[in-house]
């Protein structure tokens, strides 16, 4: 006779079941569960982060039981102070949650390229601020001043101040000189006694010069080119021993103007193409915005699109006199280029950001592309990395009447 087992029993030994499974549970939760412990680290005196430097939470601990498992990203791109949590283990291998505060600061000064001496006939139009780049790491529009006073219409020599300041309180000061001189006329003289000089023969530097000293196994020699160089013969170009090309494909006419193509970028690149020369192109901007910088990067890609572009589309931002009308910061200025050449980049070719030395060590800080250099020595300093060199403006090359730049390709760069 088979024994059934009754329904009260059956719910109790469900009960258990259930009981000893939430006891299970509980004790799983209280092994892994994080908890929020400031206990097991210490911090540095110093918790605050440069804008725009790259930082994380170990920059800021000074010991810590275990090990850090992971950590809020540390915006350096906004000044403020910053609450960011991470996980690590204690000395007890539990998880633990730790949080702490930083601030983001800015303590570099703005940048003003300003000259000891200045001097202006009297009447002229002369904007003395404008002429003096004043421009900000971090703000857009900084405090820049002349203190002192100058009358362009009395002539004579003033002391004055140039002072900027930036919403961090970042100061700089120079002092400097405006002399305002009454013109020279036909009718006025001079007691120096003339004398007369033979015409000497203007100074430039030879192509094949530069193929003999700087072209080895890891260099390619080369040129740009655009309407400035008239008509070229690119079959002598070739035979002259380069063997690339940097074309203008075209410019914009000034701040918010139009995008007008080059007028030689058509024969330029077909004519280099038809000899066999590599071809790289180059936009002259003037982009005050990142939308800007990706209508011209999409405009320019549209023009090349029918041509075997085996060398960079290069961003060729020289337009610094109208930098501080603007109204742009040094970083927004780089991410200006960046993207540009990340709109290249994504449409398959390779981006890369032009530059003369002075202005890649004081302007382009934050950019994130490769470096064509331009440097106009026999031996360049400068210590950044670069893909190409422009090495002279004033160089002479068979096929072209008149001044050419000349460019040292790097075979080695990531960019060929």
């Amino acid at each position: 006779m088979k024994r059934r087992i009754s329904k009260k029993k059956i719910i109790i030994f469900l009960i258990l079941l259930l009981v000893i499974a939430l006891i299970t549970a509980f004790i799983i939760y209280l092994n892994v569960r994080i908890v929020d412990d400031n206990s097991g680290f210490t911090l540095k005196d110093d918790l605050t982060a440069e804008v725009y430097t790259k930082a994380n939470i170990k920059d800021f601990i000074k010991t810590i039981e275990g090990d850090i498992l992971s950590s809020d990203k540390i915006d350096t791109e906004t000044l403020g102070t910053q609450e960011l949590t991470f996980i690590y283990l204690n000395k007890d291998n539990k998880k633990r949650r730790g949080t702490i505060e930083i601030n983001v600061v800015d303590t570099e000064k703005p940048l003003v390229w300003v000259s000891n001496n200045y001097s202006t006939k009297v009447g002229s139009d002369l904007d003395l601020e404008n002429t003096i780049m004043c421009v900000d790491n971090y703000d857009n529009k900084p405090s820049c001043e002349i203190e002192g006073e100058y009358d362009i219409n009395t002539p004579g020599t003033y002391n004055l101040t140039f002072t900027a300041k930036d919403n961090s309180g970042n100061t700089y000061q120079k002092d400097f000189n405006l002399t305002v001189y009454e013109p020279v006329t036909n009718n006025q003289t001079t007691n120096t006694p003339q004398t007369s000089t033979e015409p000497t023969e203007p100074e430039y530097t030879d192509f094949n010069d530069i193929l003999n000293t700087h072209k080895n196994e890891n260099t390619e020699i080369g040129i740009d080119v655009s309407k400035w160089q008239g008509e070229i013969d690119f079959e002598k170009v070739k035979n002259a021993g380069a063997s690339f090309v940097m074309i203008r494909v075209g410019s914009q006419s000034g701040t918010g103007g139009d995008y007008v193509l080059d007028p030689t970028f058509k024969q330029n690149i077909e004519n280099a193409l038809k000899n066999d020369l590599k071809v790289g192109v180059y936009f002259y901007s003037y982009a005050d915005s990142e939308k800007e910088a990706k209508k011209q990067a999409n405009w320019v890609i549209k023009q090349i699109k029918d041509y075997d572009i085996s060398l960079p589309i290069v961003f060729d931002f020289e337009s610094f006199d109208a930098f501080n009308e603007m109204e742009l910061s040094i970083f927004g200025l780089n991410q200006i280029a960046n993207t540009f050449i990340e709109t290249v980049d994504d449409a398959g070719y390779n981006g890369v950001l032009y530059g003369s030395k002075n202005y890649l060590n004081a302007i382009w800080k934050y950019h994130t592309a490769p470096v064509w250099l331009a440097h106009y020595t026999y031996q360049t300093d400068y210590d950044g990395e670069y893909f190409m060199w422009q090495m002279c403006d004033d160089g002479k090359i068979d096929g072209i009447d008149g001044y050419v730049d000349i460019d040292i390709l790097y075979k080695n760069s990531s960019e060929n």
